[in-house]
């Protein structure tokens, strides 16, 4: 396996709740995978409801702030300067239009308001604007979420200082993966920045994507790499990888949803206080998969007619759905007491 470090001081005085473990081996984690489908659904189910009302489902809305000309080579990523996938590049976006965008999504039900940047890292030049952003979208009520690349220790340190909740930094895939989807930043750059974020006091948001062209021992490697940080990420998104034309991993046969759903079951097993959200690859499944999804412990989703650069259901389709199943939108309250009891 591959060796990686993780800064101790980043959880010294963070309490956890009781029973919760971060020494997960890799061998219990594919066994967990291994389960019968049914016993597996029921165990996650079982670790859900010790944390959370399983009928409420916290939304989220995600921005591009800044499109595309980034200088990383993921492979799944359309907005690789790399790769000719028709995404342009533009500028970082003015403060007022952001906060025109939050507002109506605070009125569509968002709680929770993320702003992605395609960077490597930011300048500060352009955090001084980011962090204008965040005191805004506070301002609105919401919880404020950003994604900008890597971070330093003084950079996460500013952003803690603006009031920023949650950092968004995935590790996409197992290590021993990793090199076979991007080469242009290690594991080792993801694990600090989850360092430099988490001693900063920032809630962490870190998960990753599966249908990359992994197998098993990797989704494995991914889990048991999150579950054993010194404090679980409060909240992992789960991605199904939505394939598009021009990057590297476009042609890959799809996962078997069981096999997604296994994912997503297994994450909540794992850490069962973190809110594990369905992100990238919902508009491709369909209400059964989805609803699977929820009965194995996702309780957070992305609204909104856009991820970023790709397609995301509509808010129709969700409410619909939503309906039929009897879930309703997690208030912030209920968010907030989870975190507190961590």
């Amino acid at each position: 396996m591959t060796e990686i470090a993780v800064s101790a001081k980043a959880c010294s005085s963070a309490p956890v709740p009781d029973g919760l473990r971060h020494d997960w081996s890799r061998a219990e984690v594919e066994a967990l995978f291994a389960k019968p489908f049914a016993d597996l659904i029921f165990e996650a189910q079982s670790a859900h409801r010790r944390f959370f009302d399983p009928n409420e489902v916290q939304m989220s809305t995600l921005l591009s702030i800044k499109t595309g000309g980034c200088p990383e080579d993921c492979g799944y990523c359309p907005q690789s300067s790399k790769f000719d996938t028709n995404v342009k590049a533009s500028k970082l976006m003015a403060v007022g239009a952001v906060l025109e965008e939050a507002k109506r999504a605070r009125d569509a039900g968002a709680s929770r308001y993320c702003m992605g940047a395609a960077w490597r890292s930011p300048k500060d030049r352009d955090l001084d604007q980011v962090i204008d952003m965040v005191r805004g979208v506070k301002s609105l009520g919401m919880e404020t979420c950003v994604t900008l690349g890597m971070l330093d220790h003084d950079q996460a340190l500013r952003l803690k200082d603006a009031g920023l909740d949650y950092y968004n930094h995935n590790l996409d895939t197992s290590p021993e993966y990793y090199s076979e989807i991007i080469t242009t930043r290690t594991y080792q750059d993801r694990l600090d920045t989850l360092s430099n974020v988490r001693d900063a006091g920032i809630n962490v948001c870190c998960g990753g994507i599966v249908g990359m062209g992994e197998d098993l021992t990797d989704r494995a490697g991914l889990l048991v790499t999150l579950a054993n940080l010194p404090v679980h990420p409060e909240s992992v998104p789960i991605n199904l990888l939505v394939q598009v034309e021009g990057t590297p991993l476009s042609g890959h046969a799809p996962l078997d949803g069981f096999d997604f759903v296994r994912t997503v079951a297994v994450a909540k097993i794992l850490m069962p206080a973190s809110m594990i959200r369905l992100s990238a690859g919902r508009e491709q499944m369909n209400d059964e998969l989805q609803a699977l999804c929820f009965l194995a412990g996702a309780n957070s989703i992305f609204i909104g007619p856009k991820l970023l650069t790709t397609a995301n259901p509509e808010a129709e389709r969700d409410q619909r759905l939503f309906d039929r199943l009897g879930i309703s939108p997690m208030p912030i309250t209920a968010v907030e007491t989870v975190q507190a009891a961590e």
